[in-house]
């Protein structure tokens, strides 16, 4: 099965399903996301995945406190959909994507490392 792990380094804060920002200030947030993740895609080259695919985001942060990685659910969300507008996937819907799981990457620079893993045609 292929598998594919590439970094979506942070262009923008977080987007935590916690905070109360502003809509637009969310819209920016997830426009800087997408565009990452559509920039981390492009600029590997590979060929498109044709089936079902399994996602895990590993989260990488500055700074050792705690925190929830299921709260940062629309960052992953707006990389992803980068991710689709990129042609390496069909779609993010059930048919195409399990997953994302978010996972607790370590302490570094502020990024999203994802990898993606055919599991069916």
């Amino acid at each position: 099965m292929r598998v594919s792990t590439f970094t979506v380094e942070a262009p923008a804060d977080w987007i935590n399903s916690n905070s109360r920002l502003h809509r637009m200030a969310v819209a920016k947030l997830t426009r800087l996301w997408r565009e990452a993740g559509h920039a981390a895609v492009a600029r590997n080259g590979w060929e498109p995945y044709a089936g079902k695919v399994h996602i895990v985001a590993h989260i990488w942060k500055p700074r050792g406190g705690r925190y929830d990685p299921n709260n940062l659910w629309p960052t992953v969300k707006a990389a992803i959909d980068g991710v689709v507008e990129s042609g390496l996937l069909v779609d993010d819907d059930h048919v195409h994507v399990e997953g994302p799981d978010m996972r607790h990457g370590g302490k570094g620079p502020a990024a999203l490392v994802l990898t993606i893993r055919e599991i069916g045609g």
